[in-house]
């Protein structure tokens, strides 16, 4: 008996699919296995992401902007004459709020201004990273947080875990198959879900330094990058055969 399968995309459990997207009927004549694989590879690092930035304080909002820029703008300079390419340097937020003493229960008491600037570094030079960071503060950075490490390009990565998922859910598949009394299977469907690009983040245990200055004599924070992971996961869907 020949059957008729529905398959949509966004049945397998996978994100919608693009407007307008038509559902596809497959004809079978054996009963259908669908299966969710995901597969994960771990390679090393290439990129080291790092935020960092400026906190002043001062008695009105004017100043403390300007203090804060004018620091802001000395770490800036430090960063490019490292090396940092231009395009590997974004700012990622830049605050100015009133500060108030809220102690012993009383009516708060204005404290001044507080105006703070982060930037986002993306750091191609992985041995690099201790060294990057102890200069940060050097030059006046009073934060720092990761860092965060990703790969530039996971095509490679992400084509073996292609190639590892489809290996498994055809090894699954036919399992399947034989437990239900069938001799092997037919792949008909192939769905891969929609995933960031290439650049997926493992946070690593993050180095936070929050309003201290390293003296000039003391050793770059060690870093260690470990290994990162990407991977796909696709939905796949057979049909037993006799």
């Amino acid at each position: 008996m020949i059957r008729n399968v529905l398959l949509p995309f966004a049945a397998l459990g996978f994100a919608a699919a693009p407007a307008g997207a038509a559902e596809v009927q497959i004809q079978t004549e054996g009963p259908v296995v669908e299966l969710s694989v995901y597969e994960q590879i771990e390679v090393e690092p290439d990129v080291a992401t790092v935020g960092t930035g400026v906190t002043t304080d001062a008695p009105t909002a004017v100043e403390a902007l300007r203090r804060n820029s004018a620091e802001m703008d000395r770490l800036v300079r430090l960063i490019r004459a490292l090396g940092i390419p231009e395009e590997d340097i974004q700012t990622a937020r830049i605050n100015l709020n009133a500060r108030y003493d809220y102690r012993n229960g009383q009516s708060p008491r204005f404290l001044g201004y507080q105006a703070s600037n982060q930037v986002t570094v993306k750091l191609r030079e992985i041995d690099r990273v201790g060294e990057v960071l102890d200069a940060f503060v050097e030059a006046g950075a009073t934060n720092i947080n990761g860092p965060y490490f990703s790969i530039e390009n996971d095509v490679e990565a992400k084509a073996t875990a292609r190639r590892r998922a489809l290996e498994r859910g055809q090894r699954q598949a036919e399992d399947y198959a034989r437990i239900a009394g069938y001799r092997g299977v037919r792949l008909i469907q192939v769905a891969e879900a929609i995933r960031s690009s290439g650049r997926e983040r493992m946070e690593s245990d993050a180095i936070v330094v929050t309003g201290a200055r390293l003296q000039s004599a003391a050793p770059a924070p060690p870093v260690a990058p470990g290994v990162v992971a990407t991977g796909v996961a696709i939905a796949l869907t057979y049909e037993m055969t006799r």
